[in-house]
């Protein structure tokens, strides 16, 4: 059965609405970094998310195309994930989303090495008409260490609501939080936004906390 990183982790997928505090490990991730309005058709974020899942199935089948990796196992895809902030803003502005900047990511198995990412790239760009769009995806590692999540369920225009429970949490938990240049505000999307209604989206949203003291 192929592994699957939102059961098997699931204090860092969690479904569940109450928030937590969870200790994030280094990850590596598919990534393409931009800026802009996420919802803009054909715009940046677009292009991005059009990019990056070619290059994570070609590494997810990549065995069966001849190309063999150290250590590889069957596994699901992990979901979709974000990176956001907006310069000069402390928070977001919604109303503002022409300046949002973005680091769009799929989370990596951590039998997968740079190399193996190029390789994804070029195979992924043999088989697409566009093949410049993905020489942006890059091999992306952070360690996000101790953070705050919550389950939003809703549109991503009502995450204000859930994101000020979970600063509520942060301050009452003894932490602070410490979003900045280096640590981002972080979503985790578990619904498919194409075929999912808004209202019942499910997105995990987390921020790196500091101790108060």
């Amino acid at each position: 059965m192929a592994f699957d990183y939102k059961k098997e982790l699931k204090d860092l997928y969690c479904t569940k609405k109450p928030p937590l505090i969870v200790n994030v490990p280094k990850t590596s991730y598919l990534a393409v970094r931009g800026c802009g309005d996420p919802n803009l058709p054909g715009g940046e974020y677009q292009k991005a998310i059009a990019a990056l899942y070619p290059v994570a199935y070609a590494l997810k089948t990549a065995p069966r195309h001849g190309y063999q990796i150290e250590g590889f196992f069957d596994y699901v895809v992990p979901p979709l994930e974000g990176l956001w902030w907006q310069e000069n803003i402390s928070g977001c502005d919604y109303s503002n989303k022409q300046s949002f900047k973005w680091i769009s990511m799929i989370r990596l198995p951590d039998f997968v090495a740079e190399n193996d990412v190029e390789w994804a790239k070029n195979y992924a760009a043999a088989k697409n008409k566009d093949r410049n769009n993905f020489e942006k995806v890059e091999f992306f590692t952070v360690e996000e260490g101790l953070c705050a999540q919550i389950l939003h369920v809703g549109s991503f225009n009502s995450e204000p609501e859930t994101v000020k429970i979970l600063e509520d949490f942060i301050a009452s938990s003894g932490y602070a939080n410490d979003i900045n240049q280096n640590r981002r505000h972080h979503e985790i999307y578990l619904s498919d936004a194409r075929k999912t209604p808004a209202e019942k989206q499910k997105t995990i949203i987390r921020h790196p906390i500091k101790d108060e003291k």
